[in-house]
């Protein structure tokens, strides 16, 4: 069973950072796609960056210049340091494990942008 524990949201004024990790726990295989997705109140969820177990990384257009997505492999870790924060990246950002066989999901955690 693999778990995936996020932490590191809050409350953060306009042009502020956050930094959000995650780590997984369980049986991974070692190729995979860690990444965080987010969703707001009445929005779709939506990814916002993605990285491979090799370093590649993928980011939204929202998300790009302004976030960072990392991975320690050994640790089975991901980490988003966001920022320049706007309040429309106020939501809840759930991390997510990708393998061949499915995927894994957070409880998320609330990240609250202030203007």
């Amino acid at each position: 069973q693999v778990q995936l524990v996020e932490s590191g949201g809050g409350l953060v004024q306009a042009g502020g950072s956050l930094r959000l990790s995650c780590a997984a726990s369980g049986s991974i295989h070692s190729i995979n796609v860690m990444g965080w997705y987010r969703q707001a109140p009445g929005k779709q969820r939506e990814l916002v960056a993605a990285v491979t177990s090799r370093g590649s990384t993928n980011y939204a257009d929202s998300a790009k210049g302004r976030f960072t997505i990392s991975r320690d492999n050994a640790k089975n870790t991901v980490t988003l340091q966001m920022n320049s924060l706007k309040p429309e990246d106020t939501a809840v950002y759930c991390c997510n494990l990708h393998v061949s066989g499915g995927d894994y999901w957070g409880k998320g955690t609330l990240v609250t942008v202030s203007s």
